[in-house]
């Protein structure tokens, strides 16, 4: 068969439901199936393959595999060198097909092949001669590199706009990963989970393989792997840093998308999951035929005794099999209509995600899927918790975005899920999709109004700092409600999608030329400031400016209520030369540069961050586990919080609506809600911060009593060298000079 024109279209054996002809593609390269081989009933839970003894002690796996409305499943054993062998899955309780087949140890490869109608006009697109991935799996060997074979429609059929109709009979078992039988007893004994309370955390936003793939002091072999970060040299630098928790881009399997790969590139960050269960084999240094597993766990163990929780960017919103011109991996195959969101032309996906399919999360099956993979990743490979990419396409209904959802509701009355940090990005792409500030309690959101607020104050374009206010305060204007606390704030100023912290001072526009897409990929609303040179100059005023920006927004985002999040490398100056999609740049451009820790440029960046959080951390005034009050609580007037002009005056309701490029904030260690575990009241250092992000330097008048009689310098962002606090003392009432573009924070001794 050499082309899809000289390929056979011919009707298919079951009409279609609608009276359309279902259209199957046959031609020589469609082997014969091997023979098949016995299996015991066995049982229809736990779903997956699960290895045990058999009644009579006879040692195998139990296979189970829920496909509604499959006519027949095959289960397929692959030995090391291809050779496939099928079992016939004769079984079927609630709809999930299962077996027992003896003599199937740890480290076996297999797949399914699942017959049904193939009906694309009303969703069906069942075809069995496509091995698919069980998406229990808790091994995956191989990689998706995605040929013709691996699509269940004819691919370069001539007539595109009718090609997802014609079903490709060629066996893609050749092209394709096979899941790997996994017996795992760790009971995790050995293990103590740091359970970080939220207002303590500081998250560390990395890529497991770009953390460490140029890291000197790990030895080469195990550079970018799971055990890579376990060693110490990366462990250490986080300890040295301070965070509290890593949140790991996803590592669940995935797939590269075909336009990715016909261009020589590949998917780096990730998100693109095929399945849930298993860690990416990309990423294990040990093996991949269940080695990865044993290998992921290490990794947690190792950054638990340290005293770093482990949170997982997970992808439950959608699949790498894409719309309906996508490949047939796994769940297309399973049952179509029961696993994805479809339009009312059951040929088309609903697509909530810009990625070609929306899992539908209200069927039970679906919803089991993904509770069963959280409560997998947590009791049995010891993670903290998940940031959901893309959760508000979780929380739909039948369209609309409904915080009675039934994702949301699982996840609240779970005894296992309800105790784990739970992050939402809390939007998608579909009509009514942005959800900032209306999660239920249990769950932190990505603040991306934090985001927006502080770049813009540090470029000097808010129109005034009413909203800066209330992100360095906790975003009460958006959490304020049901319970929820200052730490359901996830703060940051960058994320891996957009540009690093050093290039959102040294770029205005994008530059991701080497994405191969025109420059059209990636966002256009960046509010960067380049400080007056685009990308890298030799000037050393702008390098200057440039390095006292990073150390301002560093600064706002550590000393600001709520939970801060840092990426990887931005403590050491890390450039994706103006990138701000680098999700297919698996290179130097998307990996962490170790050298600038050796550069005199950027050393002292990672001085200032490691010693804010250390502050951060002796501090609980500033990591408040409620929202402040405004309102004084003794006799001598003063307050929790205060906000202060630079005349040293509080602000007035007309200061706030001025235009301004100052603002004093003082943050009262005497009046913390709440007692520490041994019920005694919670008292701290009082703290005056101001902010000016003025070019000009401007004179600021120190509030005297009842606010303090005396001040203490913690920290000037002017210095470029800030290992140590800069000392020196001012009494209340002294009107100081604040370099332009400054944050000073000062300490009450008085």
């Amino acid at each position: 068969m050499s082309s899809a024109a000289e390929q056979e279209a011919v009707p298919g054996e079951r009409a279609a439901e609608d009276g359309r002809p279902a259209v199957v593609v046959t031609g020589a390269r469609r082997a014969a199936p091997p023979p098949a081989v016995p299996a015991r009933p066995g049982t229809p839970v736990p779903l997956g393959a699960r290895f045990r003894r058999g009644p009579d002690g006879v040692a195998g796996t139990n296979f189970a595999l829920w496909a509604g409305g499959a006519e027949g499943v095959d289960l397929c054993l692959f030995d090391e060198h291809g050779g496939e062998k099928r079992v016939r899955l004769t079984e079927l309780t609630h709809e999930i097909w299962h077996g027992f087949v003896p003599g199937v140890l740890p480290g076996q490869r297999y797949g399914y092949r699942v017959h049904g109608r193939w009906d694309p006009w009303t969703g069906a697109r069942w075809n069995p001669a496509k091995l698919l991935l069980d998406p229990y799996a808790r091994a995956v060997d191989g990689d998706f590199v995605l040929p013709p074979e691996v699509y269940g429609h004819v691919r370069d059929w001539p007539e595109q706009h009718v090609a997802d109709t014609v079903r490709d009979d060629r066996d893609s078992a050749p092209y394709v990963p096979k899941g790997v039988v996994v017996h795992d007893d760790d009971d995790w004994s050995d293990d103590r989970r740091p359970k970080t309370p939220w207002a303590d955390s500081v998250i560390y936003e990395l890529h497991v393989r770009g953390f460490t793939r140029l890291h000197p002091d790990v030895p080469p072999e195990l550079r970018g792997t799971y055990a890579g970060l376990a060693h110490p040299a990366a462990v250490g630098h986080l300890t040295r840093l301070g965070v509290t928790a890593v949140e790991l881009l996803p590592v669940h399997q995935f797939a590269h998308e075909s336009h990715l790969l016909d261009r020589g590139l590949r998917n780096y960050w990730g998100y693109n999951s095929v399945g849930y269960f298993a860690p990416h084999a990309a990423y294990a240094a040990s093996g991949t035929t269940g080695e990865q597993v044993g290998e992921f766990k290490r990794m947690v163990r190792a950054l638990h005794a340290a005293g770093i929780e482990v949170i997982l960017d997970v992808v439950y919103n959608h699949t790498a099999e894409a719309g309906e011109l996508g490949p047939t991996l796994s769940l297309k195959g399973i049952d179509n209509r029961g696993y994805y969101r479809l339009q009312p032309d059951a040929r088309r996906y609903a697509d909530y995600t810009g990625c070609g399919n929306t899992l539908h999360v209200v069927q039970p099956q679906v919803l089991r899927l993904i509770t069963d993979s959280l409560r997998y990743w947590v009791t049995e490979m010891g993670v903290d918790g998940f940031r959901f990419d893309l959760a508000a396409a979780l929380a739909r209904s039948m369209h609309d975005v409904d915080m009675l959802s039934p994702f949301l509701a699982v996840i609240a009355q779970d005894p296992v899920l309800r105790r784990v940090k739970l992050i939402a990005e809390p939007w998608d792409v579909g009509s009514g999709g942005y959800q900032v500030g209306a999660f239920p309690p249990l769950w932190t959101e990505w603040n991306d109004r934090y985001r927006g607020a502080v770049r813009d104050f540090w470029r000097h374009a808010l129109p005034d700092v009413r909203e800066m206010g209330y992100r360095l305060s906790g975003s009460s204007d958006l959490y304020a409600w049901g319970g929820r606390r200052p730490y359901a704030s996830v703060n940051f100023v960058t994320a891996h999608d957009g540009f690093t912290l050093r290039d959102l001072v040294s770029y205005e526009r994008k530059h991701n030329e080497a994405n191969g897409e025109g420059n059209r990929d990636g966002s256009n609303d960046n509010r960067s400031w380049n400080c007056g040179a685009e990308g890298e100059t030799d000037d050393a005023g702008v390098q200057a400016l440039r390095r006292r920006q990073l150390r301002n927004l560093l600064t706002t985002l550590l000393l600001s209520t709520g939970v801060p999040m840092l990426v990887a490398g931005d403590e050491m100056g890390r450039t994706q030369r103006g990138n701000n999609n680098a999700y297919c740049q698996d290179n130097e451009l998307g990996w962490v540069d170790w050298s600038l820790l050796d550069d005199p440029d950027w050393r002292p960046l990672f001085a200032l961050t490691s010693r804010l959080i250390a502050l951060r951390h002796r501090h609980p005034v500033l990591r408040r586990r409620a929202f402040f009050s405004g309102r004084a609580h003794s006799a001598d007037g003063l307050r929790d919080l205060a906000w202060f002009t630079a005349r040293g005056t509080e602000m007035t309701e007309g200061d706030w609506y001025a235009p301004a490029a100052t603002l004093g904030m003082y943050l009262s260690g005497r009046d913390i809600p709440g007692r520490d575990e041994h019920g005694a009241p919670i008292t701290d250092d009082s703290f005056l911060a101001v902010l000016h992000a003025g070019e000009r330097p401007v004179r600021f008048a120190l509030p005297g009593p009842p606010w303090a009689e005396r001040y203490e310098v913690v920290v000037d962002t002017g210095r470029e060298e800030q290992a140590e606090a800069p000392g020196g003392t001012c009494p209340a009432g002294t009107e100081i000079t604040v370099e332009g573009r400054t944050v000073l924070l000062l300490k009450v001794t008085g």
